[in-house]
């Protein structure tokens, strides 16, 4: 890699182009990138989209690196008198690391039941059950069979934290109704000093280093702006970049596409094309039994439970998930159990409050109202 940069210096390479040359995958060309970056032997000349070029150090580098000539394949069985094998060189601090697209391992050597996964943002995520294996684990299947996958279900309910967990590699396009193709693909961005640089976007960035894109809230997006990331998910696996030059980009190994999406948001539309691009659709519910696994108070976690009973049987619009009992437990913790019910009844939608207020006096033997300042002290 650190001869491919030395060979032509005044270039700076993308991750996708350095893919193509090298024919690795685009989650361990990034990471050796910023290995050689991180030695002061490459310099990363753009953020974004990634490149990098030569500096001084990079042609040390590359006179250094021992590069062993590929065993040329024999016809038939080995007769013991071809060229040996190379030995694998000894690993050290100069080997890159492996890429953060290989996931840890996610089941424990003795217990066999999963363990917890460290997310991007540092919180833990705790896999569930999904068609008789961890929920990570069948996600990255589905990634490695090409099977692209919509996750839907409340707010709140680890869409978003179960795909960090499966995917270190992860890029995220959050949508909404402003989202535009430019917010998609790319557009042009004025420069520091002057002129204007086309900056690519999320899309053609996983497309171009092999990582998997996240669509998040993709119901909320236009259809018209959707349509411009279908030629990426079928066949073709190319989309043409009519705003640069009408650029035709690729998908690297690797690349893949996921969706959330929130059916119960004002304005989520899952429209036929965007179903039938997912031939996989997961929904995903609060785990209740994770949250009293958590320590949250059992009371709070009983009224979740309640207010979810209602809700399916379309009494109540508006359930308690994981995300709102995680946040009891922090204002607990600062308020005191009671300020932390009554915020629960005025976290609810106005319309749902009387019917939670009732399950709090209920489930607690106390009246509670939303919470609010009182007299002046």
């Amino acid at each position: 890699m650190a001869r491919l940069l030395a060979d032509d210096s005044n270039r700076n390479f993308t991750v996708g182009e350095v893919v193509r040359a090298l024919g690795n995958s685009g989650g361990a060309i990034g990471n050796a990138l910023e290995k050689l970056v991180s030695r002061g032997e490459a310099v990363r000349a753009v953020t974004n989209p990634r490149t990098y070029r030569a500096n001084g150090a990079t042609v040390a580098a590359a006179q250094a690196a021992s590069v062993t000539p590929p065993t040329r394949r024999q016809s038939g069985p080995s007769s013991g008198t071809g060229p040996r094998p190379a030995t694998p060189p000894a690993a050290d601090a100069t080997q890159p690391s492996p890429p953060a697209s290989e996931p840890a391992p996610t089941t424990g050597a003795k217990s066999g039941r999963p363990l917890p996964i460290t997310r991007p943002n540092g919180m833990t995520y705790h896999p569930r059950e999904l068609a008789q294996m961890p929920d990570v684990e069948a996600l990255r299947n589905l990634r490695n069979a090409g099977v692209p996958v919509l996750l839907y279900g409340p707010p709140g309910t680890g869409k978003t934290s179960v795909i960090e967990a499966a995917f270190p590699d992860l890029i995220t396009l959050a949508g909404d109704g402003d989202t535009e193709v430019a917010d998609l693909i790319g557009e042009y961005t004025q420069c520091e000093g002057g002129g204007y640089e086309f900056v690519y976007g999320p899309l053609v960035t996983a497309m171009q280093e092999g990582r998997p894109l996240l669509v998040d809230d993709a119901t909320l997006i236009s259809p018209k702006v959707l349509a411009a990331l279908y030629p990426a998910m079928d066949g073709r696996r190319q989309i043409q970049v009519k705003a640069h030059k009408g650029e035709k980009i690729t998908a690297a190994e690797g690349f893949y596409v996921i969706a959330g999406h929130n059916p119960g948001v004002h304005g989520a539309v899952l429209t036929e094309a965007l179903a039938s691009r997912f031939s996989v659709q997961i929904q995903v519910g609060s785990d209740y039994d994770l949250a009293e696994a958590l320590k949250i108070r059992p009371k709070a976690v009983t009224i979740a439970r309640n207010l979810a009973r209602l809700q399916d049987k379309g009494e109540v619009g508006w359930a308690p998930q994981l995300r709102e009992l995680l946040a009891f437990q922090k204002v607990e913790a600062v308020l005191g159990t009671e300020a932390a019910f009554a915020n629960l009844i005025g976290i609810a939608p106005l319309e749902d409050r009387d019917v939670v207020a009732e399950l709090v006096r209920k489930v607690t033997g106390h009246r509670a109202r939303p919470l609010s300042l009182g007299h002046q002290l």
